[in-house]
């Protein structure tokens, strides 16, 4: 099934004829729950990885863990409908006692499938997304890690890897990612109104129009943030969100160049602040505001995964060099 992002409440342009310069594409992935391939584009499916190419593994020392969650376990209570049970953590298989530990897939995306994905180190068309499932340091930081492929050449491989190795527990429930089938979908994006992301003149003028829209309609108003610049949820390109950090200039570490969004994971699909942004498929249109969003958390939260607490994840990368070294920051 198609998703379809409902026209804005208001057209932005027509409000700040000064954004007009400034409109950008996103791709609105939608993951849903699914049963996805290794040759589809998904969140938390099987990756397309030749058999005999090594795994990614964490080679860094991780914070000791007293109990966690089996990943068969998790799938079980999940199917269930209930919370899974938690369980000390044996000796063996502790993260940063028994050596390396393979990283957790988390996604892979051709480029076949959404267009607007920018391309990889040499033309690459396929990416695929992993993180540690442990922490590290006294800040509790994860590690994630990207790999490009040509989707082309890897489709030809002889053999491919059928079992990835596995930790045999994770720290936090939401560390396994559920399987879901995309639905890519392109959308206008505008930048985040604050600090010099945008003109200050203009950042004011949205700034008067937000305080006027609260003044007239209370908790139920409309604001540039919430409704009209950046959407929930997976996506592609497009602008980064800064709810919880504030606008970051993130520079190329190899050559100070102003890196770009790749691709933004984020928790949550939907909450009270960004309904209007609910798909119409997923929606009572009986209904209107947060009590219109139907499919309970197979839609708020398809994937189960959490990043932060509860922050968007941002892949940046290099646009003058695809292959230098991307960052990672969640805001």
């Amino acid at each position: 099934m198609t998703r379809t992002t409902p026209a804005r409440p208001v057209s932005v342009e027509s409000l700040f004829p000064e954004l007009a310069p400034y409109r950008a594409r996103t791709t609105r992935l939608h993951p849903r729950s699914g049963r996805p391939g290794m040759h589809d584009s998904h969140v938390g499916g099987p990756m397309l990885w030749p058999d005999g190419e090594p795994w990614p593994l964490c080679h860094e020392p991780h914070q000791p863990e007293s109990e966690g969650y089996a990943p068969e376990e998790i799938r079980r209570a999940r199917a269930a409908g209930v919370w899974p049970q938690s369980r000390p953590w044996s000796s063996r298989g502790a993260p940063g006692r028994d050596g390396p530990v393979p990283f957790v897939a988390l996604a892979q995306l051709f480029r076949r499938d959404i267009p607007g994905l920018a391309l990889g180190p040499d033309g690459a068309d396929l990416v695929q997304l992993f993180r540690c499932p442990f922490t590290h340091g006294p800040y509790l930081e994860r590690r994630y890690r990207l790999r490009w492929r040509h989707a082309r050449h890897t489709e030809g491989a002889e053999r491919f890897l059928a079992d990835p190795p596995q930790v045999p527990m994770l720290r936090w429930e939401h560390e396994l990612p559920e399987p879901c089938v995309l639905h890519p979908e392109e959308v206008d994006t505008y930048p985040w109104a604050e600090d010099d992301t945008l003109p200050a003149a203009l950042i004011a003028s949205i700034d008067a129009w937000d305080d006027a829209q609260a003044a007239e309609h209370g908790p139920d108003a409309l604001s540039y943030q919430y409704d009209l610049s950046i959407p929930p949820g997976w996506r592609v390109g497009g602008f980064p969100s800064w709810a919880s950090t504030g606008p970051m200039a993130i520079g190329c570490a190899s050559c100070a160049t102003a890196m770009q969004v790749l691709l933004t994971a984020e928790g949550y699909e939907m909450d009270g602040g960004s309904h209007s942004w609910v798909p119409l498929e997923d929606r009572d249109p009986l209904l209107t505001g947060q009590a219109s969003i139907r499919g309970g958390q197979s839609v708020a939260q398809p994937t189960r995964l959490r990043f932060g607490r509860d922050r968007d994840l941002h892949v940046f990368t290099c646009p003058a060099d695809p292959g230098h070294p991307p960052r990672w920051v969640l805001a």
